[in-house]
């Protein structure tokens, strides 16, 4: 027959039962906790790149591509019609004042002014024979002159003598009459002679001046054509470093071709270019900041291209030192023109996080987790966005790209 269960029994039994629940309970927490650990987002803290919020400068800027260009390079042009010789310099070496640098064939040339000086000898010879030429036809008319002088002074004579024979009555009214009409026409025919003498000096005068004219014109083509040959031996007239010649040997050049550029290679200037949608914001005297490599150098902007080219615009920069060591010609360098300039503002360090707007989310460091938050940003450059509201000085942000995470309002850092 069956036994009655003792209590001390059944009491053993419900313990046992109660530690198995209590046990299953625990394991399903510990289950539930490490199921929810697994769910939870979380990112490698060596996968990501933070910065920490300071205060300071930030200027906003517009970003051009600028080459390194000498701040005064001469281009050297062919003087005359010709074709090239000789060239004494390689490109990259110094060069002296008066030095020459390339040699000009000067055998057409030569011939040209030989052609000229001959000529000019022939308007020489024209100018002497015009001289006298003018010189007998005014001598012609001088002595008509006098011829006609003495005619009139000796038909005044015969007026008086008839004047007087009517007077005394030997003569007659009409041999009078006679002798004044003669008179008359004499001295009108020295009248016309004194004119034609007259206009011949000027005529004489014009002629003379006219070919004087020529003569000059011819001089000064000589004096052109002597200076252009003596230019031939193509030389520089400062010192500098010789960055491109010519070396077609044989080829023809025409009047006003490049031949060699020299440069002062001890200072230098930027050429940027920038798209022409910035134009408006583009200003002569702007601060500029030149970036080469990793050092950054000063200075304004000289000069604005008043055209637009392929939708680019063109300026140039001068720089504060420039002559640094880090400049060298040719050398890409990337310009930040400076249009806005905030002193002691909080900021943080530009990067993938930043999408350019004024208002968005980023993860802000804290305890070992990143935690999202909205923050208002300002102006920027490529260094350092400007903070406007939702970060303080000395809180870590993370300037990794973080698109992936933007809906997610809380990240585990492993470490």
């Amino acid at each position: 027959m069956d036994r009655a269960i003792s209590t001390s029994t059944q009491n053993r039994r419900q313990r046992r039962m109660w530690l198995l629940s209590a046990g299953a309970l625990l394991l399903l927490a510990a289950c539930l906790f490490a199921f929810r650990n697994m769910l939870k987002p979380t990112l490698e803290r060596n996968a990501i790149l933070t910065a920490k919020v300071e205060t300071g400068d930030v200027e906003a800027s517009l970003t051009a591509a600028g080459v390194v260009i000498p701040a005064h390079e001469a281009v050297i042009t062919s003087p005359i019609q010709s074709t090239i010789r000789q060239v004494t310099v390689a490109v990259g070496s110094k060069v002296l004042p008066g030095q020459t640098i390339l040699e000009l064939d000067k055998e057409q040339t030569t011939s040209a002014l030989a052609k000229l000086q001959d000529e000019q000898q022939q308007n020489r010879n024209k100018n002497s024979q015009l001289q006298l030429s003018l010189e007998k036809a005014l001598n012609d008319l001088r002595s008509q002159e006098q011829v006609q002088l003495v005619r009139v002074r000796s038909l005044q004579s015969a007026l008086r003598d008839e004047q007087y024979l009517l007077k005394i009555g030997g003569g007659t009214a009409e041999s009078v009459r006679q002798a004044e009409l003669n008179l008359k026409i004499a001295q009108l025919e020295l009248k016309r002679l004194g004119e034609q003498i007259r206009n011949q000096r000027a005529a004489n005068g014009a002629d003379v001046r006219e070919l004087g004219f020529t003569m000059q014109i011819q001089d000064r083509n000589i004096t052109e054509l002597a200076g252009k040959l003596a230019q031939a031996n193509i030389s520089s007239q400062q010192p500098g470093v010789l960055t491109w010649v010519n070396e077609d040997l044989g080829s023809t050049v025409q009047a006003g071709d490049p031949l060699a550029r020299v440069a002062d290679l001890s200072r230098f200037r930027v050429r940027a270019t920038i798209s022409d949608a910035y134009a408006d914001a583009l200003h002569l005297g702007d601060p500029v900041v030149i970036r080469i490599n990793d050092t950054d150098l000063r200075g304004t902007v000289s000069t604005i291209s008043p055209a637009v080219d392929k939708g680019v615009v063109t300026f140039y920069a001068t720089l504060a030192e420039d002559h640094h060591p880090a400049l060298r010609s040719n050398l890409r360098a990337d310009v930040f023109v400076v249009t806005k300039a905030h002193h002691n503002v909080v900021r943080v360090k530009n990067g993938p996080f930043y999408q350019g707007g004024k208002e968005q989310p980023v993860f802000v460091v804290q305890g070992g987790k990143a935690m999202r938050r909205v923050v208002q940003f300002g102006d920027s450059n490529l260094d350092f966005v400007e903070i406007i509201g939702g970060l303080r000085p000395g809180e870590e942000v993370v300037v990794s790209d973080m698109k992936e995470h933007l809906e997610t309002p809380e990240l585990t850092l492993n470490n």
